[in-house]
């Protein structure tokens, strides 16, 4: 069975009051689209001012990523 994989790209800023605003940007098929959809997006208000903010994250299809349960503190 072929295995698939995605590429998320994030932005993901500190508000004032210390919470994170996380957008999805999109989903894509390779890191090189991810890469050019960080270079679309760089320069749109709002995002121009937090370049430093996108992340690419690379996931397995069809898999768990969130194994554990979680607490809330």
């Amino acid at each position: 069975m072929d295995v698939r994989t995605v590429f998320i790209v994030q932005h993901v800023r500190q508000l004032p009051d210390g919470h994170d605003e996380a957008k999805l940007i999109g989903v894509y098929a390779s890191p090189t689209r991810a890469q050019d959809a960080i270079d679309r997006t760089r320069s749109l208000e709002g995002f121009r001012d937090y370049p430093d903010g996108f992340t690419v994250d690379r996931y397995v299809v069809d898999q768990d990523h969130w194994q554990d349960g979680f607490v809330t503190l």
